[in-house]
């Protein structure tokens, strides 16, 4: 029996496109397994030392200073924080950042939204899990396009445990819905 040219070059393009994506989630897989073996730094002290202790996250703990929760997320137990970078601050759209830190209860709800309580590990979920944060709306934790991901937002392959939780630093400001 004779295919026809079209239907040859069907089936050759299905495998051709087949293999490529099985190429694809190899590469996925394979990068996602990386990630999970990166291992922890342990830091010593709370989630505020470490946060203070790192110049990246200057941005976070001045906005973390002036909403008053430096002692609430120095003294509470098992959380898990998602700490924006300073770069990650100055990717907002212009004013935003002024707006947020102008209001008090924004900039709580803001920083509130970075928090779950446990020591959650975003990197071990290859498919969409939620977690409830502080703020009281939820995250999405997923691996995508060869990244953890919180909310979209890229998370650091290396967490840092501390004495009362883990700090994962990610790549943006997570904005809950108002």
């Amino acid at each position: 029996m004779k295919l026809s040219k079209t239907l040859k070059q069907f089936v050759l393009g299905s495998a051709a496109t087949f293999a490529l994506l099985q190429g694809a989630q190899v590469q996925a897989s394979e990068a996602f397994a990386a990630c999970n073996a990166t291992p922890r730094v342990f830091f010593d002290g709370t989630v505020v030392d470490a946060a203070l202790a790192t110049p990246e996250l200057s941005t976070l703990v001045d906005a973390v200073t002036a909403a008053g929760l430096v002692d609430a997320l120095a003294t509470t137990e098992d959380i898990t924080v998602y700490a924006p970078t300073n770069d990650a601050f100055a990717a907002l759209p212009p004013g935003m950042l002024d707006a947020i830190l102008a209001d008090p209860d924004v900039l709580t709800s803001v920083l509130t939204y970075h928090v779950s309580t446990g020591r959650r590990d975003p990197r071990i979920h290859f498919t969409s899990v939620l977690r409830n944060t502080l703020q009281g709306q939820r995250v999405s934790y997923a691996f995508v396009d060869g990244h953890t991901r919180v909310n979209g937002a890229g998370v650091s392959c290396q967490g840092v445990s501390t004495s009362n939780g883990i700090v994962w630093v990610i790549d943006s400001v997570l904005l809950p819905q108002f």
